[in-house]
């Protein structure tokens, strides 16, 4: 017989009174928490087989604990931990030596960490409108995935990723961002961050050089220190990061728009970086984690796409396309780098919870991916003209707007007054300001903030406008 879990609770009952043992148990697991209010308790005919007890003692334990106030009895409901019974806070131990932390592990915490957005408070950068998303449609696909392949997706998946995703993903990529790659090549991730973090322990060396812009995703800087790099900055200009002849193992790069400045590496550069990969022997980690939203062209290929010599490592996320607690993320790899991959990857966590990889799946070969992504295009485009004209008229103030060809987010640029200051200010209106400054890897910083605006809608725009204009009064 399957031994009862409530048997770690009671686990030592060999004292004279039964009775009040278990009475004992019970006011000790609420006091520690491990009882928590209104959860229901075993019937006392169950505890007394469980505890091999009569079913008289533990009757008379639950009366006892009833009438103290711990316990709630309800005629045909049974018994619950009372509403009024909570446990008792617990106080760290005094005079304990503090644990050392690595010279690795003060440096990350010294980032602070990355805090996204639980709700789409203006003006948390990155957020998709989750208002919009077509959850009728994505509850559809998915019950139909659990009726026909439910069971079959409840076991370990392949590492790689799931089949049926790859090849939708490899076929979607070569229409909607020129990608050239088969779903062999394809590698299904829990996000981008992850992606980072296994490149830069399987391509790094401590003391290898690696080029980042000199404004960068703090998560990329993160995962290459973390892995013992020299970061080597790459100065930024309108057509993005600017070649440099600085040796390097790898460089990092968000050619679609630069993150978080907004300017796309033009054709030129694209090219330049291009050779420049083929003739060190480098690679370049492209990250494209907003490549589908562009507003006012025809948007440009991935770099991937011009790579003649499988030296591009895409990343790119469905957080942003379609939502973040999905997790998952994808990276497109060389053919010769696949195999080393897939194999660091069983190391990390195995594999991508099969059962969201085959809703996606579903739902991209379904056609509803690429309709969504049209409509949201289209509604994020309006919203950034819209925020765009906001702050032309309301900011009379010292920022500037950055120019961005599409994206998630508007940066602005902070002339007068301090970034952290203004910044504590509007977070005490409710507003959500993103400093800029703490992405710059050199001197002088940039002040200034980034501004989402995909998550809000026209009035929320307005109103965070107002208030955004209301700090410099």
């Amino acid at each position: 017989m399957t031994p009862s879990p409530w048997l770690l609770i009671f686990a030592d009952l060999t004292v004279t009174s039964r009775r009040e043992k278990v009475c004992e148990t019970v006011r000790r697991a609420i006091h520690q928490g491990f009882l928590i209010s209104g959860q229901k308790m075993p019937s006392t005919r169950q505890l007394a087989i469980d505890l091999g007890l009569s079913r008289v003692t533990t009757e008379a334990a639950y009366a006892q604990l009833e009438s103290e106030g711990w316990i709630t009895r309800q005629q045909g409901k049974g018994s619950f931990v009372s509403t009024q019974a909570r446990p008792v806070p617990r106080i760290a131990p005094r005079g304990l030596p503090r644990r050392q932390l690595s010279s690795r592990g003060r440096q990350i915490l010294a980032t602070g960490g990355c805090h996204d957005p639980r709700h789409p408070l203006p003006f948390a950068a990155g957020s998709p409108d989750l208002r919009e998303f077509p959850l009728a449609e994505w509850q559809k696909i998915s019950a139909s995935v659990l009726r026909t392949r439910g069971t079959a997706l409840m076991g370990y998946g392949d590492p790689q990723g799931l089949s049926d995703l790859r090849a939708a993903l490899s076929a979607y990529l070569g229409l909607s961002r020129q990608i050239q790659c088969t779903p062999q090549q394809i590698v299904i991730l829990s996000s981008s961050q992850q992606g980072l973090q296994l490149l830069s322990q399987l391509l790094l060396d401590p003391g290898d050089s690696v080029l980042v812009e000199e404004v960068c995703y703090p998560g990329a800087v993160n995962a290459f220190l973390a892995a013992g790099a020299h970061l080597c900055p790459l100065q930024l200009d309108e057509q993005g990061a600017i070649i440099s002849d600085t040796p390097a193992r790898l460089v990092y790069l968000t050619p679609a728009h630069q993150y978080p400045l907004g300017m796309s590496l033009s054709q030129a550069r694209r090219r330049a970086w291009l050779d420049w990969a083929q003739k060190t022997n480098s690679w370049i980690i492209e990250d494209d984690y907003d490549g589908e939203f562009h507003y006012q062209a025809d948007p440009l290929p991935a770099l991937q796409s011009g790579d003649r010599h499988e030296r591009v490592i895409t990343l790119g996320t469905f957080s942003k396309t379609l939502f973040p607690s999905l997790r998952l993320a994808w990276m497109v790899v060389p053919q010769a780098l696949t195999d080393s991959v897939v194999k660091a990857r069983t190391l990390m966590d195995g594999h991508s919870p099969q059962l969201p990889q085959a809703v996606t799946a579903a739902f991209i070969q379904s056609g509803q991916f690429a309709q969504h992504l049209r409509r949201m295009r289209a509604l994020y485009a309006s919203r950034c003209r819209l925020l765009t004209e906001e702050l032309q008229r309301l900011t009379a103030q010292p920022l500037r707007i950055l120019p961005a060809s599409g994206g998630l987010q508007l940066t602005v640029e902070l002339f007068v007054g301090e970034e952290s200051l203004l910044t504590r200010r509007a977070a005490e209106q409710g507003l959500i300001l993103p400093p800029v400054s703490p992405l710059c890897v050199t001197e002088p910083k940039i002040m200034g903030w980034i501004l989402g605006f995909s998550a809000l809608q026209r009035s929320e725009i307005l109103t965070a406008c107002q208030a955004l204009a209301a700090l410099f009064r």
